[in-house]
């Protein structure tokens, strides 16, 4: 993957999948350590060792329409190609937890992407599920929870025009306030 926020997309739909009802996403940059980091935390039904120890392998998914699962094994290579780690953490019934970082001086580190444009894939693709964004930058800060959101649209769907518009300039001038040109 080109931008290190389309594995955000790929982890948060893995969790949508397992059954999570809140995900929370929290990417970190900091220029002092040098590094750029993804926790993705969950409540969904978790895996148990065994497939945690395979989820990276390529060759294993669980899904039936294709036979290889990249999402993981990628973000696993590229993080740790470029001077970072990565680890999940999961126990079935407690959900998962997939962590990541990539140190941005790294040459091959990726970009971090189009976080507006994820953000709004994420929140319209499960209206059902609550999304727990914070993204920060050094000593700056973004975060909102889909579930205030929802409460403040009182039925409104974020597919609805007028919604979907608000959250992309909601979104866009919390992204634009890190200015994450360090």
């Amino acid at each position: 993957m080109k931008e290190i926020s389309l594995h955000i997309l790929d982890i948060v739909q893995n969790s949508v999948s397992a059954g999570a009802s809140t995900v929370h996403i929290a990417v970190e940059e900091d220029s002092i350590l040098d590094l750029i980091s993804v926790k993705i935390t969950d409540d969904g039904r978790g895996m148990d060792s065994e497939t945690v120890q395979r989820v990276t392998d390529p060759f294993y998914t669980t899904r039936t329409t294709r036979k290889v699962g990249l999402g993981l094994p990628l973000m696993k290579s590229t993080a740790i190609d470029c001077g970072g780690s990565f680890a999940i953490d999961s126990a079935p019934g407690h959900g998962t937890i997939v962590s990541a970082s990539w140190r941005r001086s790294h040459i091959d580190t990726p970009p971090l992407g189009d976080m507006v444009a994820t953000m709004l894939t994420i929140l319209l693709g499960d209206e059902t599920v609550d999304f727990l964004y914070k993204h920060s930058v050094d000593d700056k800060e973004f975060e909102f929870e889909s579930r205030e959101m929802k409460e403040a649209l009182d039925g409104m769907s974020f597919q609805e025009i007028e919604v979907y518009d608000w959250l992309k300039g909601f979104i866009s001038e919390g992204e634009a306030s890190l200015n994450t040109e360090i």
